[in-house]
């Protein structure tokens, strides 16, 4: 064999070992976590969940996309839309052209994406005023009348909130089983399932992002002034952790959504309030066994506020456990969700709404419907599974010992 063979054959040996040293801590843990089937197949699905969220006015909606009635063009999709509609499409909008941005660090990417949806929230809630909804059969009436010329309908030519007035018949009463004018059929309301299914993804991402953000802050803020102080602060804070942690979530819930109002809000804030103590205890860990190290004396002997200590340089050395922590959480609260609307003490009930679908599969009569149980259910697991597959691959890619760096 010639040298040149033998230097290639070296050369090809230990290119992978170069790749993998250049690959940096983030990118790694990246790759092994995706190296997974499960943990690709659960990223689809949240997307696909994200996706129906972000769009659901054009993929679900009574109003046509695009009309022309008596010679005359209009959008009554766009105009129906709401602050909340316009403010999602920007950020998803804005959030694509950012990721095309390869050059700018993900740190800056992140912050202009923060400022652009705190910028577009206020400005829409203060400009877009939808006008009031008279009657979603409205179109359909006008084509049946021989008015409409052309009509662009949505995938699914139905709102969550329209009951199908205009096609009640006694003969027939609701629900309806699924068919090809409504794929996943109708709930007890003449809703159409499918409809009321995509903008539901809505409630599951919002609900199980804004609590674990309110959980993930407060034990950051908790668990953090613990492990760095030590001493009377970790005493106190603890009895605080374990008074909050004896606190059952899911009858909390019930007790509030049975004494007040039903209030997405609500919801939120208790799940929120209640879940952090998991948070807490990880960077309580974190910080005591960082805050003896070399980089964190070097900061305090320089004059560094506390704040900057904390959150600067002890806080980005302990983000690993919250990460994977987070991830169960978002996957808890959406199923604490369900279950408080499937016991129908959750969401209002115009609300759009997995486990209020769940709820109607059991007709009054006492007849089952198979269509209102297994589409949201499948739904339910699917997304919480989902999230615990991500959640235990980012747990063994920031394993040291199975993921050595």
């Amino acid at each position: 064999m010639s040298s040149a063979s033998i230097n290639a054959a070296g050369m090809n040996s230990v290119e992978p070992a170069r790749v993998e040293k250049r690959r940096s801590w983030l990118a790694s843990v990246v790759h092994h976590a995706l190296g997974r089937w499960g943990t690709r197949l659960g990223i689809g699905w949240i997307a696909l969940v994200a996706f129906c969220a972000t769009f659901a006015p054009f993929l679900a909606n009574s109003f046509p996309l695009l009309v022309r009635v008596d010679g005359r063009w209009s959008s009554p999709a766009v105009i129906h839309l709401t602050a909340v509609d316009f403010t999602l499409v920007i950020a998803a909008a804005s959030l694509l052209v950012l990721i095309r941005l390869k050059k700018l660090p993900w740190a800056i990417r992140a912050w202009w994406f923060a400022g652009i949806l705190g910028m577009t929230l206020p400005l829409t809630l203060f400009a877009v005023k939808p006008p009031l909804v008279s009657g979603y059969e409205e179109y359909r009436d006008l084509k049946h009348e021989g008015r409409v010329q052309w009509m662009l309908s949505a995938p699914v030519p139905y709102s969550p909130n329209d009951h199908l007035t205009d096609q009640f018949d006694f003969t027939h009463p609701q629900p309806w089983a699924p068919s090809r004018s409504h794929w996943f059929g109708t709930e007890q309301n003449g809703e159409d399932v499918l409809s009321v299914m995509i903008h539901a993804c809505r409630i599951a991402m919002s609900i199980g992002f804004i609590s674990t953000g309110i959980a993930v802050f407060i034990g950051i803020i908790v668990g953090g002034l613990m492990g760095y102080f030590a001493g009377i602060v970790d005493l106190l804070g603890m009895r605080l952790v374990e008074v909050f942690g004896a606190i059952p979530t899911i009858y909390l819930l019930l007790a509030f959504c049975a004494a007040f109002e039903r209030n997405i809000y609500m919801v939120m804030a208790i799940i929120g309030l209640t879940g952090w103590t998991g948070d807490a205890r990880f960077v309580r860990a974190e910080f005591l066994r960082l805050r003896g190290q070399d980089f964190v004396h070097a900061a305090i002997a320089a004059g560094l506020p506390l704040r900057s200590v904390l959150f600067r340089h002890l806080l980005p050395n302990a983000l690993a456990p919250i990460l994977v922590s987070a991830s169960f959480g978002v996957a808890a609260a959406i199923l604490s969700e369900s279950v408080l609307s499937f016991l129908g003490l959750g969401l209002p009930v115009d609300a759009a709404s997995w486990g209020r679908l769940l709820n109607q599969s059991v007709g009054q009569g006492g007849g089952f419907h198979l269509w209102l149980a297994m589409y949201p259910g499948l739904a339910i697991f699917l997304t919480v599974f989902s999230y615990n597959l991500i959640g235990e691959a980012l747990r063994d890619a920031l394993d040291p010992r199975l993921n050595p760096q």
